[in-house]
């Protein structure tokens, strides 16, 4: 970006700036009609401003009349600048006056690797969005628990046992402080989902003996790109989705929903897993097209998972389990016993719905915690793309206790360390493991 562009952008900032300042010292609170009865004002920090961390905030808008976005950091500040024009292009489609809803200032904004401590210093922010690219989710949603908020954080939870180990930890701390963590697995605030794993406990289907999971997508061919100037970290994070030291691969980024299903209606997670991957037509990067694993959950129940980024192929999104008296498919029909199910409220869709849940949660002084299932079904993930990286059978326990397992403190490399101390080195790009060899 130019420095014409940057001065440009940065006085856009201050003009927005300048009017929430002079907003800011009207009257808030409960007798404000544009918040909800008896609600108060939610303040809100971002915590990575990207395509999917600007969604996170709408929906979070959205969700509660009450929000507000007070601050936000992010490692460069094009992205913070299309941030605020998005949140400013929401706030005019739904009328709602951005004053009231965008209050972050360039006091309360911070760039750099190191921004989101800044944010987290903040007494004045409630609940933190975490959406910045995988790798850094353990460290970012421990450093924000750390600091007593509450957060939403995306999916996956991150891209290696250690980290994973690391979220449940947070979890638990969540717990002693009663703050609570809300995950970007929206399929869990779902109405149909809900009502399907809610008939699936009740015996609807009997005992479930087996299933399928599938995210078989087209995916992208284009290889990433390096701007002329661009350095090693700044070409990672805005490739970050090419490389699976930083997004865990797409089994891990993408395919977690899937297998997330598929832990929250079995109700535990699998035992072991043994798969295979490869890579066809992928220029770029280092991630695999394609992932077929066996997960074993034990008791003889076995459930394929399978996941695709290869254009022109077959596609589809699912789930389906096949039980002793009947089968469900994840948000769609089931065939087998009748049971009462009570209805699920869903308005404005489940990425939405997942923001209210959070806040109402807060509200009532009953958080909700998912940090375990979202540790869980990323590990799953994790431990299908060690098996089908080195051709070996990853067992659950591998992850989780065996210390002496050489995957328990498996870590991928570059960490959110070296991004913080200017230590990143890019890997060499299309090279990828090979099984039998990794």
């Amino acid at each position: 970006m130019t420095n014409q562009s940057k001065d440009c952008s940065r006085r856009d900032f201050m003009k927005t700036s300048v009017t929430v300042a002079a907003l800011s010292a009207l009257p808030l609170g409960l007798s404000n009609k544009t918040y909800a009865a008896g609600s108060g004002r939610v303040r809100v920090g971002m915590i990575g401003c990207g395509g999917r961390g600007t969604e996170a905030a709408t929906n979070c808008l959205q969700a509660d009349d009450g929000v507000e976005i007070v601050a936000m950091a992010d490692a460069f500040q094009d992205r913070i600048d299309r941030s605020l024009a998005t949140i400013k292009q929401w706030c005019e489609k739904n009328s709602t006056p951005l004053a009231q809803r965008m209050r972050a200032t360039p006091e309360t904004t911070f760039l750099g690797f190191d921004g989101y401590k800044k944010l987290l210093a903040l007494k004045d922010v409630d609940v933190v969005l975490i959406a910045t690219p995988v790798c850094f989710h353990p460290v970012h949603l421990a450093a924000a628990i750390q600091a007593g908020k509450h957060a939403f954080v995306e999916k996956p939870a991150g891209v290696d046992p250690p980290g994973m180990r690391k979220v449940i930890e947070a979890g638990e701390l969540a717990k002693q402080k009663g703050l609570a963590i809300v995950a970007g697995t929206q399929r869990r605030h779902q109405a149909k989902y809900l009502q399907n794993a809610h008939a699936v406990g009740q015996g609807a289907i009997g005992k479930i003996k087996g299933g399928r999971v599938w995210w078989c997508g087209g995916g992208s061919s284009n290889p990433p790109r390096r701007a002329s100037g661009q350095g090693d970290a700044e070409y990672l994070i805005r490739n970050w989705y090419r490389f699976s030291m930083m997004s865990g691969d797409h089994i891990v980024e993408q395919h977690v929903h899937n297998l997330d299903v598929a832990n929250w209606f079995l109700g535990r997670p699998p035992v072991q897993a043994l798969g295979f991957g490869g890579r066809a037509r992928r220029q770029g990067g280092n991630q695999y097209d394609f992932f077929s694993v066996d997960l074993d959950y034990g008791d003889d129940v076995i459930v394929h998972s399978m996941c695709r980024q290869v254009k022109g192929c077959y596609t589809q999104v699912s789930e389906q389990f096949l039980g002793t008296e009947g089968s469900v498919w994840g948000d769609g029909k089931l065939a087998g016993k009748q049971v009462a199910v009570p209805e699920f409220e869903e308005k404005g869709g489940p990425y939405v719905q997942e923001h209210r849940d959070l806040i109402k949660s807060i509200r009532a002084g009953k958080p909700l915690n998912e940090a375990r299932n979202l540790a869980e079904s990323t590990l799953v993930a994790i431990m299908g793309r060690i098996s089908a990286y080195t051709g070996q059978v990853v067992r659950w326990s591998d992850l989780t206790k065996n210390e002496k397992s050489p995957w328990y403190n498996l870590t991928l490399k570059p960490t959110p360390l070296d991004f913080e101390q200017g230590t990143v080195v890019a890997p060499l790009e299309n090279v990828i493991p090979l099984p039998g060899e990794a």
